[in-house]
């Protein structure tokens, strides 16, 4: 296949991240390469060897997945054109006949680790955890005969000819993964009513109040940021950028406003895209900052300037 009907995403094969991928319908159309990393999986797309990929970027018990936040920040320019949410439980993988009292060791992605750390203290206290690439590539080392047991996905069971002891672990109830589909930069879609947008943003310069300015510039036009995170940039202690999602699409006056005062007030700014939410929740307009409204008092400015009101 041609790279215009490749996606890739974050590997091996069974992890959450493919789980996830296969909820989009045009995954059903498209070669799906796993790749060994995130960066590896973005690269793909930036060398013009697929059309997209597919990654994790946030976990509602970890927060940030700094991989990514740091190639969106880092690296050459992808977008954002789809999310995905994914409700997480794990299962622990064991080769079959296995039984509990027999794990000694375990492994798993480090992100899986908070989540089911609970559930280990009271059913595996003296179990040895060490960490593996991917929950999928865990369930390969216990395969191997490396560990005992893997925490991953209870669908990786078959890929890897283990069998699924326990179902259904996770300490926090709603557990959820947000994952992104990235292209190289074009045009957003089409706003849906119900959209997100993300930049990365880096202060001009360090002096009291020189965050609380930025985050003005989406308050005072009633734009509700749903995320922020400060990444290093790597230049030296103290010197951060700012991955942001906020309700709404560039398209939306509000949001195109509050971008523009983003670029007036910060060294400099990414556009990562606007796109629908998963969620399919509309945001909750403030009055006054409505399309209507900026149009409303931009029509009575130029009344102003020509002297008619």
């Amino acid at each position: 296949m041609s790279p215009a009907s490749r996606y890739t995403y974050l590997g091996p094969e069974g992890t959450f991240t493919e789980a996830a991928l296969h909820t989009l319908p045009e995954a059903a159309t498209r070669q799906l390469t796993p790749m060994v990393s995130v960066p590896a999986a973005l690269d793909a797309v930036r060398n013009g060897e697929a059309q997209a990929a597919f990654v994790p970027i946030e976990n509602s018990v970890e927060g940030g997945v700094t991989a990514t936040l740091d190639e969106l920040a880092g690296g050459r320019r992808l977008m954002i054109y789809r999310e995905v949410l994914l409700p997480i439980a794990f299962a622990l993988l064991v080769r079959p006949g296995t039984p509990l009292e027999e794990v000694k060791t375990v492994t798993g992605h480090p992100v899986a680790q908070p989540q089911v750390r609970n559930w280990l203290a009271e059913h595996l206290p003296d179990a040895l955890w060490e960490s593996a690439a991917s929950n999928a590539d865990g369930a390969r080392l216990v395969q191997e005969g490396r560990y005992d047991a893997a925490f991953a996905g209870e669908f990786a069971a078959a890929t890897y000819g283990l069998e699924p002891l326990v179902t259904g672990i996770h300490d926090a109830e709603n557990a959820t993964t947000r994952f992104v589909l990235l292209g190289q930069p074009g045009r957003p879609a089409a706003p849906t009513g119900a959209d997100k947008t993300s930049v990365v943003f880096w202060l001009r310069g360090d002096q009291p109040g020189a965050l609380l300015e930025v985050l003005h510039e989406y308050a005072s036009r009633g734009v509700n940021m749903m995320r922020i995170e400060s990444r290093p940039t790597g230049e030296g202690i103290g010197q951060y950028c700012f991955s942001v999602d906020c309700e709404g699409h560039v398209q939306d006056r509000r949001v195109g406003d509050v971008l523009m005062g983003l670029k007036r007030s910060c060294r400099a700014v990414r556009f990562l895209g606007s796109y629908p939410r998963a969620d399919e929740q509309p945001p909750t307009v403030r009055s006054g900052t409505a399309d209507e409204d900026f149009v409303a008092s931009a029509d009575w400015l130029s009344r102003c300037l020509d002297g008619r009101d």
